[in-house]
């Protein structure tokens, strides 16, 4: 479980093997062994105990900002690095294979993407011709990364005209699709514009903390990318769409 610390004022502490939360008054113990994550995203204390409690587990503190983006964390020293596994990654960068891997991730985001829109078709029929649109866009774009040939240096900016093609067509479907109480127009990051933007910029800034750990564990340099191009939002039926 995620340990989410959104109450200002809360304080977080160590008893035993467990982690003790303080809201004014109420005190609540959490096992030690039930907690992956510490997120905090407001005022909060802590004590030296707890940290290196978390830190013995291998439990990192993630500082989340007002839109759900990480901007620090508290991590074990222990790194699973190597200087071989850092310069292998920024060789494969610059080759035709690091270029394999970069499509791989995008084609499957796409595929993904299709199929949530094919399940969604499949129950509404009367709106079956609009969605087929923009599956056919997706379809096109996902042939278009088959295509690309050559190194990320050559064709980044290539690579990214396509996902952001097929991003837009993705969430127009699904502004179609959605019910009015959650209608928005196109992607909004700082700030959301809407309640659905908002969600979804919180939900990406907790996925990225989880990403960015398994990053640094396998001793890989962070390289600033757009997480959709890693992960998708296609979860089944996030919200209850018409």
């Amino acid at each position: 479980m995620q340990l989410v610390l959104n109450t200002p004022g809360a304080y977080l502490s160590k008893s035993g093997d467990c982690f003790q939360v303080k809201v004014d008054d109420e005190k609540k113990q959490i096992s030690v062994h039930k907690v992956q994550s510490i997120l905090v995203t407001t005022g909060a204390a802590f004590s030296s105990d707890a940290i290196e409690l978390a830190m013995n587990h291998n439990i990192d503190v993630v500082f989340l900002d007002r839109f759900g983006n990480p901007y620090g964390r508290v991590w074990q020293s222990k790194l699973g690095s190597t200087t071989r596994i850092r310069r292998r990654q920024l060789e494969i960068s610059e080759t035709e294979e690091g270029l394999r891997l970069v499509t791989g991730w995008i084609e499957k985001k796409i595929e993904n993407q299709i199929q949530f829109l094919e399940d969604l078709k499949r129950h509404r029929e009367t709106k079956t011709e609009k969605i087929e649109t923009y599956l056919k866009s997706l379809r096109l774009a996902k042939e278009k990364i088959k295509e690309v040939s050559g190194t990320l240096k050559e064709k980044r900016g290539n690579l990214m005209g396509i996902e952001g093609g097929a991003g837009r067509s993705y969430f127009a479907a699904l502004a179609y699709l959605i019910p009015k109480a959650w209608k928005f127009e196109g992607r909004s990051k700082r700030p959301a514009k809407d309640g659905f933007n908002a969600v979804l910029n919180y939900s990406y800034g907790i996925l990225y903390s989880m990403v960015e750990k398994t990053c640094i564990l396998a001793g890989l340099v962070l390289i600033p990318i757009s997480v959709s191009s890693i992960l998708t939002t296609t979860t089944r039926n996030p919200l209850s769409l018409t």
